[in-house]
């Protein structure tokens, strides 16, 4: 690989991470805009750039997360507000090998119809090579997860922790660092008591009673002062069989749906992404990878299961 090239793809990881970093503060709606806006571009077949508008429905949110329609209105126009001044930063070097920080915002032009209840999002030029890795982070299986959540807090601690989800644990995070990546200010909590009281451990009961995982944290000192905390996390047991019986089905295709691990779910889904047998799936457009995340997303659906279910077999999967 030539220097350039090396270099080139160095810059990409730098901004990758300076954007996912700065997903964890946009707010739940600002998340589900993000990712109908991607799931858009998927299905048009258009793909993603810095000159079309991808246009939302509101129906579409409405239907997607089972919200109410006036809230949903409301929610969206505010969120077309705040995620065009959502923006991130990252440092890059220049042709004099010298360090450029930029901020680059989220979107670059984003508008509400209120007479058609549809907003229009144009991805800024620095988000657009990202959009995979985007996508990545932003599953529909993730959302489901933090639309039980009630405080913007426990919802940011989830998506720190299940960034983490191949280890099951984080690394040590530094008081200040956690702050931020939670979206406290300076002057909130600053007693380290209070916040652990208001927003810390609010934060993981929520989590351990309405997501998919249960987690322990484990406060560091230096001497008699905490500074830090670090996570540790594991996925609930699913119930291995869930039966959904339709009389009309052919009994060689299964009539039962198996709710499988999320680490399951994309491990097959990756498999089934390159096998032949899923080229009906497929769009043209689509690389392996987004395939497999769209694969992933079906086999939650139990009537997609069910028709994936032989496929699924033949990648390997067994339920014994």
């Amino acid at each position: 690989m030539s220097h350039s090239k090396k270099q080139e793809e160095n810059m990409l990881i730098v901004k990758d991470n300076a954007l996912i970093n700065a997903s964890y503060n946009l707010e739940l709606v600002e998340q589900r805009l993000v990712l109908l806006a991607i799931i858009e571009a998927r299905e048009n077949g258009r793909g993603i750039n810095a000159n079309d508008p991808l246009t939302i429905h509101a129906s579409t949110y409405i239907q997607t997360f089972n919200v109410e329609k006036h809230s949903a209105y409301m929610s969206l126009k505010e969120a077309c507000k705040n995620l065009f001044a959502r923006q991130f930063s990252y440092e890059e070097m220049n042709e004099n090998g010298n360090l450029t920080h930029y901020t680059s915002r989220w979107v670059s032009k984003i508008g509400y119809t209120k007479n058609e209840a549809t907003v229009k999002i144009i991805f800024a030029p620095d988000v657009v090579p990202l959009i995979t890795r985007l996508e990545e982070h932003f599953t529909s299986y993730e959302l489901e997860q933090v639309a039980q959540l009630q405080s913007k807090y426990s919802t940011r601690l989830y998506e720190i922790l299940i960034a983490w989800r191949s280890t099951g644990k984080t690394p040590i995070i530094t008081i200040d660092e956690f702050r931020n990546q939670i979206g406290i200010l300076e002057s909130e909590y600053k007693i380290i008591s209070n916040f652990k009281l208001r927003v810390l451990e609010p934060a993981i009961k929520q989590i351990n009673e309405h997501t998919d995982i249960t987690v322990t944290y484990e406060q560091h000192k230096k001497g008699r002062t905490i500074t830090g905390f670090s996570f540790r996390f594991k996925q609930k047991q699913q119930a291995k069989i869930e039966k959904t019986v339709n009389p009309k089905r052919d009994p060689n295709t299964p009539d039962f749906f198996i709710k499988m691990t999320d680490a399951q779910r994309h491990l097959f889904a990756n498999k089934m992404s390159e096998m032949p047998e899923m080229g009906k799936y497929s769009q043209g457009t689509e690389s392996y990878q987004q395939f497999a995340i769209r694969i992933a997303d079906m086999l939650l659906q139990p009537e997609k299961f069910i028709e994936l279910y032989p496929i699924l077999e033949k990648a390997g999967f067994n339920n014994e």
